[in-house]
């Protein structure tokens, strides 16, 4: 019998293989799982982390989890002439590409947090005077 995480794993790659989450979609929200399979919160994170080594979701910072943009394994990966068996570099592709996202948002952050630090430091600078 699977594990409760599991579970909740499958269900989500269902969801993505059946279209009815597709690529950039943003996946249920933990709270909204938790609901919806009467699982606890350390459950739910685990099925996230199981998707996104996976390569079926990609996370970003501050909104989210997301449905990776790339094809995924079919049920019967025994052919592996077929688009299933480049399923784990398409994977790592998709993972490549969510971590140099969040890094481009990290350095703009980062850029911003910076202007607005001189900013002050300039505003203070001249009620000193």
């Amino acid at each position: 019998m699977p594990l409760t995480f599991e579970v909740i794993a499958e269900t989500l790659r269902e969801r993505i293989r059946s279209g009815g989450l597709g690529a950039g979609d943003p996946l249920p929200t933990q709270a909204v799982l938790m609901r919806e399979f009467g699982a606890a919160s350390l459950t739910v994170q685990k099925a996230m982390t199981l998707l996104k080594q996976e390569g079926w979701a990609v996370s970003r910072p501050g909104k989210g989890a997301f449905v990776a943009h790339h094809d995924h394994p079919a049920d019967n990966a025994d052919d592996l002439d077929g688009p299933e068996a480049t399923a784990p570099a398409n994977g790592a592709t998709a993972r490549v590409e969510a971590l140099e996202r969040a890094l481009a948002e990290a350095a703009q952050q980062i850029a911003d947090l910076r202007g607005r630090v001189e900013a002050l430091e300039t505003g203070s600078g001249k009620r000193g005077h």
